[in-house]
């Protein structure tokens, strides 16, 4: 089982428009929403990949009813920690016409610190039977910024991997602390370090601990830097267009099923996380790979 732990989800609300106009009025459909968050997403993208996945988040207010409700109806094993502050909302707006997707991400109200504890016990509670640990997604405000590195630290208690997707000085801590792969984008890579080149960037999360960094670059594919080896890059040959709102979650969700299995090689990897992120970005939704995801692989070519 791979636990995903998401202290901060929200409903994703996707509107579709045949071309995005700023400053204009537009008549769409009604849009999609369910409970999303990346580390729920990383669980659906594991469940529909014919892994096992637990997924553990908060829940508050008439917006975490409407969560509890989302996970229930698709059998999406869960336990939600109940918390005062409502869950927030994500808005995606898909522009066909350009395949591009603008978001807008609430942040996220503040935690109290019995609910950080019961979310923290909970982890610890449910990693006894976990293969592998996923920490993901953004911090509501006011967090602990060590909340992540908690969750690589209770991993390596278990003696199982840690796949981390953050962001800041939460990334850097789980460095710090050891986390087996951590999976930012080339943005907020530089954002946390400070360095414009991702390789520069990921080997400073390696000096600080991690295991492995692996960094999304977007339409140009996506980079593995490990301590002791040259960085290898693969992308597809021809980039897609759609919706590439959850092809980071579908990138951690590779990752967390590899280690699962027991293999750790970087490069393979690196190949399962690039195919199942291209395989996200013709997916409707955030939390799904398009049917054909199996076939990615063979498509890559190397930077």
């Amino acid at each position: 089982m791979i636990l995903t732990v998401t202290p901060n989800p929200a409903i994703d609300v996707t509107y579709r428009v045949a071309a995005l106009e700023p400053g204009e009025t537009h008549r769409v459909q009604a849009p999609a929403s369910r409970a999303g968050g990346k580390g729920l997403n990383v669980a659906r993208v594991i469940a529909q990949t014919g892994g096992a996945a637990f997924a553990l988040t908060t829940a508050g207010g008439a917006s975490g009813l409407r969560l509890a409700e989302d996970l229930e109806a698709d059998a999406l094993p869960s336990e939600l920690v109940p918390v005062a502050a409502a869950t927030r909302s994500s808005i995606a707006i898909v522009d066909e016409a350009a395949g591009e997707t603008t978001i807008f991400n609430e942040a996220g109200e503040p935690l109290g610190t019995a609910e950080w504890k019961a979310l923290h016990d909970a982890a610890e509670r449910l990693a006894i039977p976990a293969a592998t640990i996923v920490g993901s997604g953004s911090l509501p405000t006011d967090a602990p910024d060590g909340f992540y590195a908690e969750l690589v630290a209770i991993a390596r208690r278990r003696g199982v991997p840690s796949v981390i997707d953050a962001t800041g000085r939460a990334l850097l801590l789980a460095a710090e602390a050891g986390a087996t792969v951590l999976k930012p984008n080339r943005r907020e890579l530089a954002d946390t370090v400070g360095a414009d080149d991702p390789v520069a960037g990921a080997r400073t999360l390696l000096d600080a601990g991690a295991g492995l960094v692996l960094v999304s670059l977007g339409a140009e594919g996506m980079l593995a830097v490990a301590t002791g080896a040259e960085p290898v890059g693969v992308r597809l040959a021809q980039p897609l267009s759609g919706n590439a709102t959850g092809a980071g979650d579908a990138a951690v969700a590779a990752v967390a099923s590899l280690l699962a299995e027991g293999v750790d090689d970087p490069e393979r990897l690196l190949r399962r996380a690039t195919a199942w992120s291209a395989a996200a970005v013709l997916a409707p939704l955030a939390g799904e790979l398009d049917a054909a995801y199996p076939e990615f692989e063979a498509r890559l070519v190397t930077l």
